[in-house]
């Protein structure tokens, strides 16, 4: 029965819209950091996430990670085309409707294969992308989402995972790995970023958004609420400037780039945990975060890996890293409902944490391989050379992000 409640119905809504504002936050980060040719080639696949990915989850996607299927893989279509879902009907949280548990996870659902994008800039062929966005959604996304937060077969097993360190950024993180190990190098190499000031601004509403991410995944307002609050901004913040000390270090210069990319690193690490874990643990793990976030980045350029926005380094390996660090430091002390990590004498959870994103990791590489291979068989994934030389913008789309001028 619904018991609603005015203030966490009002909270819920306000944080759906800052997560909804990601989307597009996320399409200005990518699109500052690639050429002028291919700006709205980029921008584009995040818009049409937030346009397609809301038909899916209204057909099936809502009752597939959420319907159904206790302890599987998997959900059911008992709640498709939201059957079901009524003014009265309650949420998981009982103080919530129904509608808004709907309206907050299908954002969720919006940016994950949008994060993906970044890493075959330049490169894949819409038509192809379109497939397989929808694809990934539903061999991939929705079935984690279904085991951890769906009370499928992780959650189960005693696995947490606070606001998606496992179902957004460690899968998406090792598709991107995947999808460039498939597609291969750029023909045509970047000048670099064309408009850093772009990146700017999309870390801007990135971080902005990011408190209806986290904070928001109490479905509730409480002081764990204001925990996870307080924890997203402290490791972004350590993680920045751990970053951009590191990359100083080494290039003697100390750059903006790396500045607003450890950021947007220690926001995904810290993702998994922040309502599970102390403000001084939070610290730790954004400063963790802007140091192996930026190896790992400098490991991807040493291997020659063609991720083009960094995605594996920064949402592979943050939320691969959030999820271990959460086994490390999780405590019953900010969030009763949560666990007992490593420090407060819990090596099993953080045994079933490791476990468990190692199998994300595997799942989300080796499906996207396969999901890659297929689209292929039916259109063809890479763009063509001269569509490459002449930029994504006008080959593909007809349009132009900046004009030139006579």
């Amino acid at each position: 029965m619904l018991h609603l409640d005015t203030g966490n119905t009002g909270f819920m809504l306000l944080c759906s819209s800052l997560v909804m504002l990601m989307t597009p936050g996320l399409a200005f980060f990518y699109g500052g950091l690639v050429g002028r040719k291919n700006v709205l080639a980029i921008m584009i696949q995040s818009f049409v996430s937030l346009c397609w990915t809301t038909v899916i989850w209204y057909v099936c996607g809502y009752s597939l990670c959420f319907s159904g299927g206790d302890g599987g893989v998997i959900g059911n279509l008992d709640m498709a085309f939201l059957r079901g879902v009524h003014l009265m009907a309650p949420s998981p949280n009982d103080s919530i409707p129904l509608i808004v548990h709907v309206a907050y996870q299908m954002m969720f659902a919006i940016i994950t294969p949008a994060l993906i994008t970044g890493a075959f800039a330049n490169r894949v062929t819409f038509k192809a992308y379109f497939v397989f966005l929808t694809l990934w959604l539903l061999l991939v996304y929705f079935p984690f989402v279904h085991m951890i937060w769906g009370n499928g077969l992780l959650a189960k097993w005693g696995v947490l995972d606070f606001a998606g360190g496992i179902v957004v950024h460690n899968t998406a993180g090792l598709a991107a790995l995947a999808s460039v190990i498939y597609v291969g190098r750029r023909r045509v190499q970047d000048s670099g970023p064309h408009s850093i000031p772009l990146v700017a601004l999309g870390t801007g509403l990135l971080w902005f958004g990011w408190y209806g991410f986290n904070a928001g995944s109490e479905f509730r307002v409480d002081a764990t609420t204001a925990a996870a609050f307080i924890n997203t901004d402290l490791a972004a913040s350590f993680a920045g400037v751990a970053w951009m000390l590191v990359e100083w270090a080494t290039t003697r210069k100390p750059k903006f780039l790396g500045l607003l990319t450890g950021s947007v690193a220690g926001l995904a690490t810290i993702t998994p945990a922040a309502g599970y874990v102390s403000p001084q643990s939070a610290v730790l793990i954004g400063i963790a975060s802007g140091i192996v976030c930026f190896y790992a980045v400098a490991l991807k350029n040493s291997l020659k890996w063609d991720d083009a926005l960094d995605v594996w380094g920064v949402h592979g390996v943050g939320g691969f890293l959030g999820i271990v660090l959460l086994g490390v430091f999780a405590t019953k002390a900010y969030n009763p409902a949560g666990a007992d990590g490593l420090i407060a004498g819990n090596p099993t959870f953080f045994v079933r944490q490791c476990v468990a994103v190692l199998g994300s990791s595997v799942w989300a590489f080796a499906f996207t391989l396969g999901m890659l291979w297929l689209i292929d068989r039916v259109t063809p994934v890479r763009v063509e050379e001269a569509h490459e030389q002449m930029g994504l913008d006008a080959a593909l789309h007809g349009e132009q992000a900046y004009v030139e001028l006579a």
